[in-house]
């Protein structure tokens, strides 16, 4: 069993190691969280909140898999990812075997819809319902119907704060704290005409259902 870590440089390092999707999906709004962002989600998450090591995780969304690695390497008991893409998937279980013992993780070719139980917690980073509206919507419902403890990220903004946080409420669950980060999107798509666009996103931190 390799020791789980204890360092946010080590987390981002390790993270950085993860491989991109090869062929993102603009329609799916596939941005490639950084692992600056991934590292600091994850250490918020388990040494603030202790809502991470010895529990059960599930990533939403996962892409190539860098909140459900990361949640194992800082000492999650279980973790699990579903995303409806299979390139996505396929190479999230390839960086998952270079970084993590085999019985770790766990990946689910599926919409999320498929996934069922309960999980200590939640980790997504949906899309912002930039090329689809309310596509968002769909992970904050599921995510409130499987997870006791839920990190999502969403785009910030008072406007969107009020709603999310009213949408939250309306389907069972709590808003205990909103952290506004900066992520960096690199240069992915024709569409994009810089090397790297900063954008404001919260991160909120939920109670689901089950709590």
């Amino acid at each position: 069993m390799r020791k789980r870590l204890v360092r946010k440089l080590d987390l981002e390092k390790a993270i950085s190691k993860i491989e991109p999707h090869p062929m993102p999906e603009v329609h799916l709004e596939q941005y490639t969280i950084s692992s600056r962002v991934a590292a600091e989600i994850l250490f918020l998450a388990t040494y603030v909140y202790n809502d991470i090591i010895d529990k059960t995780v599930v990533d939403l969304g996962c892409g190539t898999g860098r909140f459900a690695i990361g949640a194992a390497l800082l000492g999650a008991r279980e973790t699990f990812g579903i995303d409806v893409d299979k390139i996505a998937v396929n190479v999230a279980r390839k960086n998952a075997e270079t970084l993590l013992p085999k019985e770790k993780a766990h990946w689910v070719i599926a919409d999320i819809e498929v996934m069922q139980g309960t999980f200590d917690t939640v980790l997504q980073n949906p899309p912002f319902g930039v090329q689809k509206r309310r596509a968002d919507r769909k992970f904050i419902m599921k995510s409130l119907e499987l997870g006791r403890r839920i990190y999502s990220l969403h785009k910030s903004g008072e406007t969107n704060r009020e709603f999310i946080k009213r949408f939250i409420e309306k389907h069972g669950g709590r808003v205990t704290s909103i952290f506004p980060m900066k992520m960096d999107i690199p240069k992915m798509f024709e569409f994009h005409t810089k090397i790297k666009h900063g954008i404001q996103v919260d991160l909120y931190r939920i109670e689901g259902k089950s709590s």
